[in-house]
């Protein structure tokens, strides 16, 4: 090789790094892997949160800091290879929000998407667009980007759940948008629960509703009808191999993902279940409704119990088991897969 070698090839090449820095450019040598990895490995670590930790935690939010305060009080879990980023994956927000007996969260929108798992309580609400949507546990509830929301309770216990959103995915494009509403609460327009109550019968749809939409029109999946479906399919069908038996919250307009940004699943696990290893580049929260089991993740075991949470980054490999000999165990998941998929880079493996 022709040009400056040894010790003053050295020292040359750490003052050109300096030149070019100062004019804001890089080696592309020095930072090739990063850029191109050999496979997914910016999606953070797996790590599990046990609900006794968790709700105590949520507890305490409660009697420190009042709903006016925080305007959404909310226990952000954040995977530690993110710090101070908000971020579970490395596209996926997720996070904890207790609202006590008598308390209003003010009306707000913002670009991000957002879903709601009811974890605990019964007969608080959220209004979104207009239309007030009651809570009972196992609920899934939908808040399509750019919709005003605001959430209540009017009972006399606490009421939590889970919020999952795609704050990361919309920050990353720079995209992102926010804004208060003139109300602290939107007046109701339309009777309580009418997305639900007109969509919820399987595959029959309002012909009159003609709007057709990417995220899903119905507000509540309640956990009533997901319960009926797990009774319906009882033990007729053998399921997925890796995640049991597997039904997805669907849009009813294209089939597809309840949000364009997000796919939401639930699963039983029957008891002895054990899952083959699997691995698909989607990062992947979940959240036990019921049951007890354990989730194997790139060889570290994380036992969990009802209401843990776990995070699954992109490309792991995961595999369930359910060591209970009686009792099914149930879990909610929402990924990141609709936005992978719409990229043509979705990918998986069963191992």
């Amino acid at each position: 090789m022709n040009g400056i070698v040894g010790a003053n090839r050295s020292s040359a090449l750490d003052a050109f790094r300096e030149e070019l820095a100062a004019d804001h450019l890089q080696p592309l040598w020095d930072i090739m892997r990063r850029l191109a990895a050999n496979e997914p490995a910016n999606g953070g670590i797996p790590i599990h949160w046990s609900w006794s930790d968790l709700r105590s935690h949520v507890m305490r939010a409660g009697e420190l800091v009042t709903a006016q305060e925080a305007e959404r009080r909310v226990l952000v879990l954040e995977n530690p290879a993110f710090p101070g980023e908000g971020r579970i994956t490395s596209s996926l927000y997720s996070g904890v929000q207790l609202i006590m007996p008598g308390e209003t969260a003010p009306s707000h929108r913002h670009t991000a998407s957002a879903l709601r798992l009811i974890l605990e309580g019964e007969g608080a609400f959220t209004t979104v667009a207009g239309e007030r949507i009651l809570m009972s546990p196992g609920d899934f509830i939908v808040t399509p980007s750019g919709s005003f929301h605001d959430h209540g309770n009017d009972t006399d216990k606490p009421v939590m759940w889970l919020d999952g959103l795609d704050f990361p995915l919309v920050n990353s494009l720079d995209v992102g948008f926010f804004e208060l509403h003139s109300d602290t609460a939107q007046q109701a327009t339309v009777p309580d629960d009418l997305s639900s109550r007109q969509f919820i019968h399987g595959r029959l749809n309002p012909a009159w509703v003609t709007t057709r939409t990417a995220s899903s029109p119905i507000g509540n999946y309640p956990w009533t009808e997901t319960a009926r479906a797990f009774e319906s399919i009882a033990d007729s069908a053998a399921g997925s191999a890796a995640d049991g038996v597997l039904l997805e919250y669907t849009n009813p307009w294209t089939g597809g993902p309840v949000l364009p940004t997000m796919a939401c699943r639930i699963q039983r696990l029957v008891p002895g279940f054990s899952g083959v290893p699997r691995r698909h580049t989607a990062g992947t929260i979940l959240h036990v409704v019921r049951g007890s089991g354990t989730t194997v993740v790139n060889g570290t075991s994380f036992d969990w119990a009802e209401h843990d949470i776990l995070a699954i980054p992109s490309w792991a490999t995961y595999e369930h088991r359910n060591g209970s000999r009686t009792e099914d165990a149930v879990l909610f998941s929402y990924t990141n897969e609709p936005v992978v998929r719409a990229v043509g880079m979705y990918r998986e493996q069963l191992l």
